[in-house]
Formats: structure tokens, sequence, C-alpha cells
């Protein structure tokens, strides 16, 4: 059964850090391309990170570049998000996503709040 399972999330001031993590089942993460969301209160989500199958490419959105670092253990099957220097606007819900050809997984998501 395919499954992918995210957690870390919680609360923490500004300037804080925390280290989300997706943990796949049923498929194999190193073969797929990994993505994490994240849906704001009143906003669409968007993408803010990706890792890919050749050579462990990533990619960023600029509003985290610099800061949040997508990272992929395949002996653990699972890809993890690393988010420093957090910010306000950082609040919202992260979900881990997986693209192989037709299959689309995604997971339940885990909430960030970033407040003082």
């Amino acid at each position: 059964q395919v499954q992918l399972v995210e957690s870390g999330g919680g609360l923490v001031q500004p300037g804080g850090s925390l280290r989300l993590s997706c943990a796949a089942s049923g498929f194999t993460v190193s073969t797929y391309v990994m993505r994490w969301y994240r849906q704001a209160p009143g906003k669409e989500r968007e993408v803010v990170a990706a890792i890919y199958t050749v050579g462990n490419t990533t990619d960023y959105a600029d509003s985290v570049k610099g800061r949040f670092t997508i990272l992929r253990d395949n002996n653990k099957n699972t890809v993890y998000l690393q988010m420093n220097s957090l910010k306000s606007e950082d609040t919202g819900v992260y979900s881990c996503n997986a693209i192989r050809f037709q299959n689309n997984y995604w997971g339940q998501g885990t909430q960030v709040t970033v407040s003082s």
C-alpha cells in the first residue's frame, strides 16, 4: 500500500528551525520526483522545494532559497525538509508529493506555525 506520512511540524518562534519528515511506503522515493508544498491560510498551495532522481538535483522557491534544504535518505525511504531562519510567512500546512509517470501520491500534511 502506497503511503506518505509527514511529521515534524509544530509551533516555532521566528528565526527558529524545524525539520519535516516524509516517510514513504509502497514505493521507492529515489525513483520519484519528490516535492514539498505548503498552503498558507487563504492562499493557494505552492511548491517550496523539489529533489529529482538524477544526481540529487534540487530546486527551491525564491522565498525559501538559502533557508530551506530538501534531503533524501534512500536507506530510510524518507525525504526531509530542513527549515532554518523561519519567518511568520512560512506558516502553513506542509505536504509532500511524489510523482513518477502516472503515479502521483500525496501525504496528509503537517502544520507549521511560526509565531512569537
